[in-house]
């Protein structure tokens, strides 16, 4: 009686240490999946719409004159408590308008590339049939997760980036260069300004971890990759509602929502590190959980698409 034949996978991944020459960390690198993923449509309209997104509001100001405190929109604090109004202060220089930028995208807004980047990873591959491909060629598997992961994250970040970067040049343009003006009272002097613009948009970044977990982890369980994005997308969505509910009290503390603008601090004539801190051990916390769930699902998973 002859041996069962082992499926394709299953033979790669235990010959491939044999092969001559074979380095499993030379495998996907990262320069090459990063060009596949910038090549991507979802990935050039992503970059257009945040790109865009100042120019929007610098004609909405046009259009509908200065601000003012009646019509401006407020956002929670850091830790749940005061409001900040950044629309009241967005044409008075080119930091205040990529402040306000930040402030009117960072509820949802960014949340949908580090959605999509995330969700479409494996997923994306599975949808196509090529997994099992990349896996034979041969690809080990945490290294397929790990590449696809570190370029999700770092085109997250670029996103993030992305809008600042042109609402800054595009307000020089409009409203002019000069200090940051404060909702509370005071400035920032110019000189401090990109370095505070720069701790929001990290402390951005790292809250949006969370979300970057969830459509990892939902990658890796789906083929459909658009529901392993809209799956994070409503789930963080969820975590905003329950933010909301009051009636929770401290439990609120261990929500991500809940700190989502402690970056709010970095906006104040003192820098305050407590809100952006708490904020941040919960986010990591949480996506460690998920990004480790993911690898440990993915190398058990049976391959077939």
């Amino acid at each position: 009686m002859s041996a069962p034949v082992q499926p394709p996978e299953a033979r790669v991944e235990t010959e491939h240490p044999e092969a001559p020459g074979y380095r499993a960390g030379r495998t996907l690198p990262l320069r090459v999946e990063a060009m596949r993923q910038l090549r991507r449509r979802r990935t050039l309209l992503m970059g257009g719409i945040l790109a865009a997104l100042p120019f929007i509001l610098i004609i909405a100001f046009a259009i509908g004159g200065t601000p003012d405190g009646e019509d401006g929109g407020g956002g929670g604090g850091g830790r749940g408590g005061g409001r900040i109004n950044l629309m009241d202060v967005a044409t008075e220089s080119a930091a205040n308008f990529a402040a306000t930028s930040l402030f009117v995208s960072a509820g949802f807004l960014l949340v949908v590339p580090v959605a999509l980047f995330c969700g479409d990873t494996v997923a994306s591959e599975a949808s196509w049939s090529s997994l099992r491909y990349l896996l034979a060629a041969p690809v080990p598997r945490v290294r397929l997760l790990w590449s696809k992961l570190v370029v999700a994250l770092g085109f997250s970040l670029a996103a993030m980036v992305l809008l600042p970067v042109v609402a800054l040049a595009a307000g020089t343009a409009a409203y002019g260069w000069g200090p940051l003006k404060l909702p509370t009272g005071g400035a920032l002097s110019a000189g401090d300004t990109v370095p505070r613009l720069a701790i929001v948009v990290a402390f951005i970044f790292v809250s949006q971890l969370v979300t970057a977990g969830l459509a990892f982890w939902l990658s890796t369980k789906t083929d459909a990759p658009l529901g392993a994005v809209g799956g994070a997308v409503g789930l963080t969505i969820v975590g905003n509602v329950l933010d909301a509910v009051t009636a929770l009290g401290s439990w609120r503390d261990f929500l991500p929502a809940h700190w989502q603008f402690a970056w709010a601090d970095a906006l104040q004539p003192q820098l305050e590190w407590g809100g952006m801190i708490k904020g941040t051990a919960v986010s990591v916390t949480y996506a460690l959980i998920l990004f480790a769930l993911a690898f440990r699902g993915f190398s058990r998973k049976d391959i077939v698409s």
